[in-house]
């Protein structure tokens, strides 16, 4: 019975994962952007815009600049949350990728960068008066719904051992639609349960920035206001 309920409860937030993903993604494409507001100095060529964006998602190029502790604590948590996603490639490949089993021991520990990134963010929200006068109820619970998932999977790696060769048969299964016996252990279950709230809630929470960043305008438009008459597809519209 566990192992249905499990199985249909990620069956259930897998769906409403991609599905909000794509509403929101259609969303940011069709929104308007009737005004030339790139971030300078920007770029004055699409290439140049691209390595822009590069640098803004794979170095956090702006927020390096403007607050260097922020950026430690940002890069440790979403470095770490990079090469944990990596190594759980391994629940879902049959036979498992080189790559996969290459990120495996630095997989391991880029858990423990990841927590303790997440903490240093909870603790500046509470700290600092000016991010905790904006801070609301959601920054505080998306923070600590991301630590008790890192805490949980770390607490099965090093605490309360679970069987991951019967894990990997049940996500196995699930690809294909066939329900395969979950071990019921208490860290495994709430691991799961808490990854299956984060996909419902992904789509409609402040995590969307991972996407969002690269339909905002101060990042994606070229500089050449200049050059080229910045018009926007439905104000050509009422121009025809």
């Amino acid at each position: 019975m566990m192992s249905v309920l499990y199985a249909l409860l990620f069956y259930v937030a897998t769906a409403l994962f991609i599905g909000g993903l794509f509403v929101k993604i259609r969303q940011y494409a069709r929104t308007p952007a009737p005004l030339k507001i790139p971030t300078t100095p920007a770029p004055t060529t699409q290439s140049g815009v691209a390595y822009r964006l590069f640098r803004e998602v794979a170095l956090f190029e702006s927020l390096f600049k403007s607050n260097k502790w922020i950026w430690v604590l940002g890069y440790l948590f979403h470095a770490g949350l990079a090469l944990v996603l990596l190594r759980h490639f391994r629940y879902f490949t049959d036979p498992v990728w080189w790559w996969v089993e290459l990120v495996q021991p630095f997989g391991i520990y880029a858990g423990f960068a990841m927590v303790l990134g997440l903490l240093g963010l909870l603790g500046r929200r509470i700290v600092i008066e000016r991010i905790r006068y904006i801070s609301g109820p959601s920054d505080y619970l998306m923070l600590l719904l991301l630590i008790l998932i890192g805490s949980s999977g770390l607490m099965m790696k090093f605490v309360s051992h679970t069987d991951i060769v019967t894990v990997k048969q049940f996500m196995l299964g699930l690809m294909v639609f066939d329900i395969r016996e979950l071990p019921t252990d208490g860290p495994l279950l709430i691991h799961l349960a808490l990854v299956a709230v984060l996909l419902i809630v992904f789509p409609i929470s402040k995590l969307l920035h991972a996407p969002g960043v690269f339909f905002s305008p101060t990042r994606n438009q070229v500089d050449n206001p200049r050059e080229r008459r910045h018009v926007a597809p439905w104000a050509a519209e009422l121009d025809k």
